[in-house]
Order: structure tokens, then C-alpha cells, then sequence
């Protein structure tokens, strides 16, 4: 069965939109080492992370992310962390994710109650006042670290992929239990992983001092301020007015959606240099309207960044940024636990 549903997925690789994903039987060096840890430790290549393979850098980020918070068995429960990864996506609309992390907590064995969890986050993503965290400042790491990684991932899969990871002619009475068959190989290979096996993909880097909670666990912390280094690093190129641009926006803002209209982008565009401003375009749509992104703004962007590596490296860079943000504001989704 694993072998079947590697070769869907591997189908599914050929479906991302916007740029080419290595295949794995071509996957060299750093981009080798992420696919063979991939697999050995998730069962499978995700669509999810091979859409970044473009870029070796953001590629091993999102793998050390994921791992780290969502797979390694920690102090929370694997069914704990599906259901945060569940209401991320879905307060984030995005119906892959939501699709996919469902299927896997359904398909987990019962884990007690979950829903004081699920209550916290859906209360702090509608932003409402989401009172004490249902959790310890131990287990905060592996709860804010999964909220952080999927409203990272949940934006470039936005971009990149479509909005069932099933074809769109599988029929509606069959969609969950080939979505559970999916999830049920989403297990190890060779057992349990060990935290922190995978932090040699990416040099050290200092935690931010946003994402402080996190220093509990210390190769949650790793992988997060690993991760966050290798992403700007890779977007060193890009222009200085459209990271100050994206950094003011992000300051001002208070979490809600931007809605359907386009006055603010068009207004926030205006201050660039017109050479800048498909670069700003694109990374404003990822950090605050993923799903929204278009051939056409691709198009404008490649006008002057031609490649998939700058593709996927700014608008990993935006969809970092983003989530660092919302771990950073004082009541939003990653909001500080009240338990010692």
C-alpha cells in the first residue's frame, strides 16, 4: 500500500503550479538529503515540501519545521498536534491542508480530549481573546511550532498547489478513505525519530527573540531559528524597499484577512519603483493573500527574475515572515502560554 501511494504523490508532483519539482530519481546533493529524510521519516515526498525544491535552502527549512514540530514525538500527542495543524489550515482556508491533517487525526487512535486545544486556536485565528492556553510552557513549543509551520506551509501550498491533493474526478464517497489510506503511511520507516536528528541540513542560528517560547525545547528552537536564517539568507536578493514595505505591513497589521478588494495592495504598490513592484506584489499576496496569486503575477515577477529558485525563495521568504509575525503578536494565534 505505501508503495501505491507513494507513486499517487509522486504523480502529484507533477501538478504543482509555477514551478518544476525535482524529481526524485534526479535529487542531488542538499535537495537528495532532504527527499531520503523525507522519506525514511514521513513516509512519503509531500507535494508540501517538494514544491520547494527549487531552492535547497527553503526546501531543508520546511523539512526541519515539519519534522520537528509535528513528527517527533515530544511531550504532546501526535492527534494534539494533527488537530492544531487542522484548524490552522482551515482559519488560514486552506483546503489541502485541512483535507490532508483531518484524514491523519482521524486516522490516529483516540488521544483523549482535544478540543480545548482546537477551542484556543480557533478562538485566537478569529481573533477573539483567546483566554489561557490549555497548555504548559514545556509542550508550548510543539503546539506553537506546529501553528507556526502550517501558517508558513498553508501559504505556499496557496500558491503552489491545488486545493485537494485527490484528483478533481475521485469520486465524493471515495475521497475519504483513499485521504485515510494517505495519512496512515505518513508514519516513520524505522520507528520514532530522534529530536534534532535532521538540524546538520542547515548551520546554527540564534532563535529570534519573538520566538522565545520556543527555547523549552531545544531542537524545536534549533530547527526554528535555523530554518528562519536559512530562508533570508537565500532572499538576500531581494530589494530593500520591498522588505521594508512587507515589514511595514506585516507591523500593522492585526491578523484579519485582506479581503476580496485590492485597494490596499494597489496602495501599498504605489510606493515602490515600478521595477520593484512585481517582486512587492507577489510577496504581499503570500504573506496576507496566498490563494490569490496568479499566472499572471508569476509571469510579471519572472519578467526580471526568471528562474524557480527566486520563485520559491521569495515567497518562502514572505510566507516566513508572515508566520514569525503571528507568533509574535500578544493575543493572535501564538499567543505565550498562561501555564508555567
Amino acid at each position: 500500500m505505501r508503495t501505491i501511494v507513494r507513486a499517487v504523490l509522486r504523480g502529484a508532483l507533477r501538478d504543482i503550479r509555477h514551478v518544476e519539482a525535482v524529481p526524485p530519481g534526479r535529487a542531488q546533493g542538499p535537495v537528495a538529503r532532504v527527499y531520503e529524510q523525507a522519506q525514511r521519516d514521513f513516509g512519503v515526498l509531500a507535494p508540501p515540501l517538494a514544491l520547494h525544491s527549487a531552492a535547497p535552502e527553503p526546501l531543508a527549512a520546511s523539512w526541519l519545521m515539519l519534522r520537528e514540530t509535528l513528527l517527533v514525538e515530544g511531550r504532546v500527542d501526535r492527534a494534539v498536534k494533527e488537530t492544531v495543524a487542522t484548524e490552522v489550515s482551515r482559519a488560514n482556508s486552506c483546503p489541502y491542508c485541512v483535507d490532508v491533517h483531518r484524514a491523519t487525526l482521524e486516522a490516529l487512535p483516540p488521544a483523549g480530549d482535544v478540543e480545548p486545544v482546537a477551542r484556543w486556536i480557533r478562538a485566537a485565528a478569529g481573533g477573539q481573546e483567546p483566554g489561557p492556553a490549555p497548555f504548559t510552557a514545556a509542550e508550548a513549543p510543539e503546539i506553537l511550532g506546529v501553528a507556526l509551520t502550517f501558517n508558513y506551509l498553508n501559504r505556499m501550498v496557496g500558491i503552489f498547489l491545488e486545493d485537494s491533493p485527490l484528483p478533481p474526478r475521485t469520486p465524493a464517497a471515495a475521497r475519504g478513505t483513499i485521504l485515510r489510506t494517505v495519512a496512515r503511511t505518513m508514519r516513520p520507516v524505522a520507528g520514532p525519530l530522534v529530536a534534532g536528528a535532521a538540524l546538520d541540513l542547515l548551520p546554527d542560528a540564534p532563535l529570534p527573540r519573538a520566538l522565545e517560547w520556543a527555547r523549552p525545547a531545544p531542537a524545536v528552537a534549533a530547527a526554528l531559528g535555523r530554518s528562519l536564517a536559512a530562508v533570508d539568507r537565500a532572499a538576500h536578493w531581494v530589494p530593500g524597499p520591498v522588505r521594508e514595505l512587507l515589514a511595514a505591513r506585516l507591523a500593522d497589521w492585526d491578523g484579519t484577512p485582506a479581503g476580496i478588494g485590492t485597494a490596499w495592495l494597489d496602495e501599498a504598490l504605489a510606493a515602490l519603483d515600478p521595477k520593484d513592484r512585481p517582486a512587492g506584489r507577489l510577496a504581499l499576496l503570500t504573506a496576507f493573500a496566498a490563494y490569490r496569486v496568479t499566472e499572471q503575477d508569476v509571469a510579471a515577477f519572472r519578467a526580471n527574475h526568471p528562474g524557480d529558485r527566486e520563485v520559491v525563495e521569495l515567497t518562502s521568504w514572505a510566507a516566513l515572515a508572515t508566520a514569525v509575525r503571528l507568533a509574535a503578536r500578544p493575543l493572535g494565534l501564538l499567543a505565550a502560554p498562561a501555564h508555567p
